[in-house]
C-alpha cells in the first residue's frame, strides 16, 4: 500500500521548525553587525552601525585587564564583556565575563535566561553549584584550569572557598545573556513585590521580609 505524501511531509516539516529553536541567538546574516547603542530602534537586539563608521577598535575589548572592585556586600565583582560594553559582539551569539572574588566572596544565586554558561577558574578555588528544575543540587570544588558548565536558565552560584583571591572567566552563547539575581529581583524590585506575596512564598514573618528588603536598599 502506498504511503500518503502528507505522512512523510509533515514529520519532516515539524523537525525543520523545531531544530532551530535549540540555538541561542539567531545566526547572523552578515560578517558583522557592530551595535549602534545610540539607536532608538531595536528588534531583538541592536541595529548595525553603518559599515563606513566601523573601525578596528570595534572588534577589541580591554575591559578584562583590570581587577574588579570586590568591596561590596558579596565581596565579588563581575566585569561583563557583552554587547553593551563590547558592541562588536552584536548578533555573534557569544560574550564573556571576568569574575573576581575576595576571600569568602560570592557570586550570588542567579540565572541567565538567554544563555548557557561555561567557565574556567584561573586563580584560587571556587565552589560552583546549580539547581535543576527538579530541585536537584549539583556542585563541585573547582580549581585553576578546571572548567564548568551551567545549563541555560538554571539558578547557580560561585563562592570563593580558598584562602586568597580567586578569579574566573565565564562565556555565554548569547551576546546579551541577561542576569536575574534571585535576592535583588525579589527584594529590591521597583515597584516592590508586595510583602504578603513574599511572606507567604517564604513562610516567614513580615518583619523578616522588611529586614531583607532593607539590606538591598528597598
Amino acid at each position: 500500500m502506498a504511503t500518503s505524501p502528507s505522512l512523510v511531509f509533515y514529520p519532516i516539516l515539524f523537525l525543520l521548525l523545531v531544530v532551530p529553536c535549540y540555538a541561542a541567538d539567531p545566526d547572523p546574516l552578515q560578517d558583522f553587525c557592530v551595535a549602534d547603542l545610540n539607536s532608538s530602534a531595536s528588534v531583538n537586539g541592536f541595529p548595525c552601525k553603518p559599515s563606513s563608521e566601523v573601525t578596528s577598535g570595534d572588534f577589541f575589548f580591554d575591559g578584562f585587564t583590570k581587577e574588579g572592585n570586590t568591596r561590596n556586600i558579596f565581596r565579588a565583582s563581575v566585569t561583563p564583556g557583552n554587547v553593551l560594553s563590547f558592541p562588536g559582539l552584536n548578533t555573534l551569539g557569544i560574550s564573556m565575563n571576568r569574575v573576581d572574588f575576595a576571600p569568602g566572596g560570592l557570586n550570588p544565586p542567579h540565572s541567565h535566561p538567554r544563555a548557557t554558561e561555561t567557565g574556567v577558574v584561573v586563580q584560587g578555588k571556587l565552589l560552583v553549584g546549580f539547581v535543576t528544575t527538579s530541585n536537584v543540587f549539583y556542585s563541585k570544588e573547582v580549581g585553576p584550569g578546571e572548567m564548568f558548565v551551567i545549563p541555560r536558565g538554571l539558578v547557580h552560584f560561585q563562592r570563593n572557598i580558598g584562602e586568597g583571591k580567586a578569579q574566573a572567566f565565564t562565556a555565554f552563547n548569547s551576546h546579551f545573556p541577561g542576569t536575574v539575581l534571585a535576592a535583588s529581583t525579589l527584594f529590591a524590585a521597583t515597584p516592590t513585590v508586595p510583602n504578603e506575596v513574599l511572606t507567604q512564598a517564604f513562610q516567614v514573618d513580615e518583619n523578616v521580609v522588611n529586614q531583607i528588603k532593607s539590606k538591598f536598599g528597598s
